[in-house]
């Protein structure tokens, strides 16, 4: 079964030669998302909470694009501009995940697209 590209409008559309994800075989691939408005492609405004908050929206809408939930979520990759900011993150993290938890790694970088602060990617299996 070869690859299936996965996209929905309610996230932003690729900004590169890339899916939004990828499904094959009941597992799904998503690309990073950063804080896109869809509607306007510009970075939302606010601070980091609001910035990883439209991230996890935007990973949300790609999960059920594919036909899941961020509860089929099995790992999560974050990218931080700012490590100090990790606090605020697992905050708004709590509000979209539940026990038990997909696994994750998080990972400090020096600068992201389009200026934004925060950038999510996931693996996501589905039965």
């Amino acid at each position: 079964m070869p690859r299936q590209p996965v996209h929905t409008d309610r996230a932003p559309a690729a900004i590169g030669p890339y899916s939004q994800a990828v499904q094959r075989n009941g597992m799904v691939f998503l690309s990073g998302q950063i804080p896109l408005d869809p509607a306007t492609g510009l970075i939302v405004e606010g601070d980091i909470e609001a910035q990883a908050r439209r991230a996890f929206d935007n990973l949300r809408a790609v999960c059920e694009a594919a036909g899941g939930t961020l509860d089929d979520v099995v790992r999560l990759g974050l990218y931080l501009t700012d490590l100090g900011q990790f606090a605020q993150v697992n905050q708004v993290m709590s509000e979209y995940f539940a026990a038990p938890y997909p696994a994750r790694s998080t990972i400090g970088v020096a600068s992201l697209p389009r200026g934004a602060q925060f950038e999510v990617d996931a693996i996501l299996m589905l039965d």
